[in-house]
């Protein structure tokens, strides 16, 4: 009888994965939102913003990602920022002024960019697709990896999409 040798075409390709969700941060995000130090949630009114901001725990920030946001239609002035980030900066890891979404993205790229990915170098490599990232993640990954390997691929290991060949 015949005995038949399958071989994973996949598995002997030489093609490497690489996992954006790998790079995905763990820092919890939250938002600050500055309506609630304002003058009837509109107006910065300098005595009441220092007031306000003086009488909040700062400390439940600690180890956290702040977006800080303004849910009002008000102007706010760049001091104000100021003293937020002075509040901030002994227990916030990171703080910008965009909603939590948007920040997840930043701190994501951040990490992607100050990766070492020269175990890349000089290979086939197959950036695993997924629905749900942000497409500036794929754009910025090709970035990095162009340089770096012979071979740089979409979707699954078993069925790329070929993007370049050296």
């Amino acid at each position: 009888m015949d005995q038949k040798i399958f071989i994973n075409k996949a598995e002997v390709s030489g093609i490497i994965a690489l996992d954006l969700l790998n790079y995905k941060p763990s820092t919890e995000i939250v938002e600050l939102d500055i309506k609630d130090h304002l003058f009837m949630g509109m107006i910065v009114k300098e005595k009441e913003f220092k007031e306000s901001i003086a009488a909040v725990d700062f400390s439940v920030y600690n180890e956290k990602a702040v977006g800080i946001i303004c849910s009002t239609d008000a102007i706010i002035p760049p001091w104000a920022y100021m003293m937020l980030m002075e509040k901030l900066s002994p227990y916030a890891v990171y703080a910008d002024l965009n909603n939590a979404e948007t920040i997840l993205l930043d701190l994501w790229k951040r990490r992607l960019m100050y990766a070492d990915l020269k175990c890349y170098k000089n290979q086939k490599v197959v950036v695993r697709a997924r629905a749900d990232h942000d497409p500036s993640l794929y754009l910025l990954a090709a970035g990095l990896l162009k340089p770096l390997v012979k071979t740089l691929m979409y979707g699954e290991i078993g069925l790329p999409k070929v993007i370049f060949k050296s």
